[in-house]
């Protein structure tokens, strides 16, 4: 399983120091199998050397450097030793008007630097409404001139309406999104959208969900670890 945190625009580089601090005194001493990735904001990024932690930049522009008033690029990201990046996410998409051309761009860019690479697909609302065809279609045309078969491909599925709003999608309706993913993608898919401690346990049992992708709930260090604990329970229970 991959549990990954997405700070947003949440932290700073002071509380995510002690937030990683804190979140590596707790997965070194207990045998946690699960990948553990953590998003914070481009202000907050450090040289965290932790092993079993991974560290990721939430966006970047596909450049090394250049004239990108207000963007970050290659170099920057190098100079901590950062190869993991998070594109796609419905918040770049909808609130930036960020284009699949663009995405695209930045996809093929970080995978020709051999990014590892948590790509984010989902529908609004009214897509959702229109029933389950209509959400296939809209998410086939977030993966236009998207490489799945790069073999550091994760792929995140976060609904538009449960990000930040409390709802979440039914097992139902995740599963059988999950399942057209996976007769397409070999690459581990994840689940995003109101996750919580509370519904942690009944998304991981869901067929062909390889993880969590966590907002809100992450933001918080000791919310965080108690659904890494109840992944390495489900994980448990489930063998």
């Amino acid at each position: 399983m991959i549990i990954a945190a997405n700070f947003k625009t949440n932290h700073t580089r002071g509380s995510t120091k002690e937030y990683i601090d804190k979140l590596n005194d707790f997965i070194s001493p207990r045998e946690i199998k699960d990948k553990i990735m953590v998003f914070p904001p481009f202000t907050a990024l450090d040289n965290f050397e932790y092993n079993n932690i991974t560290v990721g930049i939430q966006n970047a522009y596909p450049v090394k450097n250049g004239s990108y008033t207000g963007e970050i690029g290659l170099e920057q990201i190098e100079e901590f030793n950062i190869k993991t990046i998070l594109l796609g996410h419905s918040e770049r998409r909808h609130i930036l008007n960020e284009p699949q051309k663009l995405i695209a761009k930045k996809f093929q860019f970080f995978a020709e630097h051999e990014f590892e690479i948590v790509y984010c697909v989902g529908e609004p609302k009214e897509i959702r409404e229109r029933g389950f065809d209509a959400v296939v279609e809209y998410i086939y045309k977030q993966l236009e001139n998207i490489d799945l078969n790069y073999d550091k491909l994760v792929v995140a599925y976060e609904p538009v309406w449960a990000i930040g709003t409390g709802l979440t999608a039914k097992s139902k309706d995740i599963e059988e999104v999950l399942a057209k993913l996976r007769s397409d993608i070999k690459a581990p898919l994840l689940y995003g959208g109101s996750v919580k401690t509370s519904n942690a346990e009944e998304i991981l049992t869901i067929p062909n969900c390889n993880g969590l992708l966590i907002g809100t709930a992450s933001w918080n260090v000791e919310t965080f670890c108690e659904i890494i604990e109840i992944s390495k329970k489900t994980a448990e229970e489930n063998r």
